[in-house]
């Protein structure tokens, strides 16, 4: 029997937050969350936020862009919505799973201020940021503890 709690980040189109938060969780996490990310739509995997989690030496380049509707049969502990549009659409999960909500800023609506493409990819870095410190406590989360 496993202490590993299963974990869904769920976004609007599973392109960037969600995907940096389950690129974060794998690579900072794995011993004890397994880490999934969906969308309630799928825009694809944003290029600017597979080349900053690069730099930060996580490899997100390989993940797809899914849709929550893939994850019906998945028995998940917790989902964690990283906007606010997932989560105020967010579906009810047979299983019982348990509903975070932590929102961050969105980086390619911030980069729409900025031509630099400097500029833009300062906005994926900082919500990359974010993010990680996030992942960084999700052991001592309370809904993250089993038997919560």
């Amino acid at each position: 029997m496993t202490d590993k709690r299963t974990l869904l980040f769920l976004c609007t189109g599973n392109s960037c937050r969600s995907q940096m938060a389950e690129g974060w969780t794998r690579h900072l996490k794995s011993e004890s969350i397994t880490a999934y990310s969906a969308g309630i739509e799928t825009h694809g995997l944003n290029p600017y936020a597979v080349k900053v989690m690069a730099e930060a030496g996580v490899d997100i380049s390989g993940h797809t862009s899914q849709n929550i509707a893939e994850f019906s049969d998945i028995p998940l502990d917790v989902v964690v919505t990283v906007c606010g549009h997932a989560h105020e659409t967010c579906p009810i999960f047979p299983t019982g799973a348990k509903v975070i909500h932590v929102g961050f800023d969105d980086p390619p609506t911030m980069a729409l201020t900025f031509d630099d493409a400097e500029e833009k990819l300062a906005c994926y870095r900082k919500v990359r940021d974010e993010i990680r410190a996030f992942v960084e406590t999700l052991d001592t989360h309370p809904l993250m503890i089993k038997g919560t």
